[in-house]
């Protein structure tokens, strides 16, 4: 592999003692990748040498070098990390370099042939070559048709430790992104796992690695659960029913906005079994009418006390908000033109 050979050149490796693995996440730790390769016992005590950012698949290739000489023909075609669901593939030194002595030797029935013929897996004869050749075309092609999508569903990084480090994300908002996660992406519930123990990291991963000892069937939901219930607010769902019973429209605060605000809130004191999720949208109409003590005018437009029994959903009830809002923009910029309107 012209890779293999070329980056050992320059950091001064033999290459029939390396190898190349790729598709490592980026947040992989050293000692981890390590102790991983470690498994394999074809390759006995492995060294990590270097590590390079690929970002077409917005992961790491990493050079390591073993004690002993590879043995391409031994080892495995990839390997398994613990808490990841992507394999990492290995890459072992080509037939070039690891028979030096055989080519110096000048066998006339052994011509060396070209660079391109040795690294070519379509050229290849043996079985090891061709299902490596199938695995490749295979992992292209699913980069292809998921690489967007994966992106999209990439978490940021979460670690527990407070005040929040610049560059991570609190704990809140990315328990938000991660269930919705877990509730969109269309993959094996294996790979939902390995996205959450791919974002966290320090005292959160350390959670979450207690967890998978100790339950190692906890599923993705149960991952986030724990991480909200370990660093989250300790408080009941029946406090936080009443902390949300106690929110007011804040000064300058369009209905909207405050609308907006109020809605993150019902999710949690639900989770948090305060309040039933078919009372969730009932509960969120009466305290905007309740809080919103700067809208009364627009309260009352849209007839909101009226359908306390038949209340309208976040979205229906938002897109009318947001159109009276407009209305309202309209008549003070044009008063001639718009009338307000007042419903009784």
């Amino acid at each position: 592999m012209a890779q293999l050979k070329n980056w050992c050149f320059g950091e001064g490796i033999d290459p029939v003692k390396a190898l190349l693995v790729k598709d490592v996440p980026p947040e992989t730790e050293v000692g981890f990748i390590e102790e991983t390769l470690q498994t394999v016992k074809e390759l006995r005590r492995v060294k990590v040498r270097g590590r390079m950012y690929d970002p077409q698949s917005q992961s790491l290739t990493v050079l390591c070098e073993c004690r002993e000489k590879v043995n391409k023909k031994a080892i495995p075609l990839d390997v398994v990390p613990e808490w990841f669901a992507i394999t990492w593939r290995i890459f072992g030194p080509s037939e070039q370099e690891e028979e030096p002595q055989a080519q110096a030797a000048g066998d006339g029935h052994n011509v060396p042939l070209p660079d391109s013929i040795f690294f070519s897996p379509l050229l290849a004869s043996t079985p090891e070559a061709i299902i490596r050749a199938v695995c490749d075309v295979l992992q292209m092609t699913s980069k292809h048709t998921h690489g967007d999508n994966n992106l999209y569903r990439r978490l940021h990084t979460f670690s527990g430790v407070m005040p929040t480090p610049p560059g991570e994300e609190q704990l809140e908002n990315w328990v938000e992104q991660a269930r919705h996660m877990i509730e969109e992406y269309d993959r094996p519930e294996r790979e939902k796992k390995m996205r959450i123990m791919e974002s966290v990291k320090g005292p959160a991963l350390e959670i979450l690695q207690a967890v998978r000892f100790k339950n190692p069937s906890a599923s993705s939901m149960d991952y986030i659960d724990i991480l909200e219930t370990t660093f989250g607010n300790p408080e009941s769902g029946e406090e936080l029913y009443f902390a949300f019973r106690m929110l007011c429209q804040h000064p300058n605060e369009k209905l909207s906005e405050f609308q907006r605000r109020l809605e993150r809130v019902p999710n949690k004191v639900v989770q948090k079994g305060g309040l039933q999720s078919s009372a969730a949208d009932k509960a969120r109409l009466d305290q905007l009418i309740k809080g919103a003590i700067r809208s009364d005018i627009m309260i009352l437009n849209l007839r909101l006390r009226n359908r306390r029994d038949s209340p309208p959903t976040f979205l229906e009830l938002l897109n009318e908000i947001r159109l009276e809002e407009e209305h309202e923009v309209s008549f003070s910029i044009h008063p001639k033109l718009s009338t307000p309107k007042v419903l009784l």
